[in-house]
């Protein structure tokens, strides 16, 4: 078989694996748990299609399962994406019959969202299929290699959401004022003469 047909025969995850364990087997971590997180995805995107939800769909409908009444920033921020995107979400979900978008009393400048009957039954539906992904992933995985991955993922979002606070305040920091100082390599004689210059001056300038 040539090299063309048997590309053309290897899977996406072929692919993915034969990268990973041939040609970069150390590369950085990022890049590997980027590609779980795709595999996950499509697989659960793949179930999600059966009933007619898209993928980002999902991704607002599990903020809202959990809690309501939410902003579209709000939404946005949870779900860590641009503000277009989610309003272009929302408008299609509330096509489908799955939120209603309200302006509330004492907000008139906001509108909230909310799931309608329809977007809150989905949860029955939908909620064993990501279980299901869930499963199937770590297959075959020792339950005690599981807990590590999960202790060793929550302490790498709790570094990544440290620095990312450090960076911020270090952004925002004024700028410290430029001091004009005298030469501290130069001998002490010299940094002397230096000073006595600068008051003559002043003194002169003065009369």
């Amino acid at each position: 078989m040539t090299k063309a047909g048997e590309k053309s025969r290897l899977t996406h995850a072929d692919i993915v694996l034969r990268h990973w364990r041939e040609a970069v087997p150390n590369d950085r971590l990022a890049h590997l748990v980027k590609d779980a997180t795709r595999g996950l995805q499509r697989a659960l995107q793949a179930r999600l299609a059966r009933h007619n939800v898209a993928f980002g769909h999902w991704v607002f409908l599990r903020i809202l399962w959990e809690r309501e009444g939410l902003t579209q920033r709000e939404l946005s921020e949870e779900a860590g994406l641009m503000e277009p995107t989610t309003f272009s979400a929302l408008v299609a979900m509330e096509k489908l019959g799955y939120i209603e978008r309200r302006k509330l009393p004492h907000s008139r400048k906001n509108v909230y969202v909310y799931l309608t009957p329809a977007g809150r039954a989905l949860k029955k539906a939908l909620v064993p299929i990501a279980e299901e992904v869930n499963e199937i992933a770590v297959r075959s995985v020792d339950p005690r290699d599981v807990a590590t991955t999960r202790r060793t993922l929550l302490v790498m979002i709790e570094n990544i959401a440290r620095d990312e606070a450090e960076q911020a305040a270090a952004a925002s920091a004024p700028a410290a004022p430029a001091r004009r100082k005298v030469n501290q390599d130069a001998p002490a004689d010299s940094r002397n003469d230096l000073r006595d210059a600068s008051a003559a001056q002043k003194k002169t300038a003065a009369r």
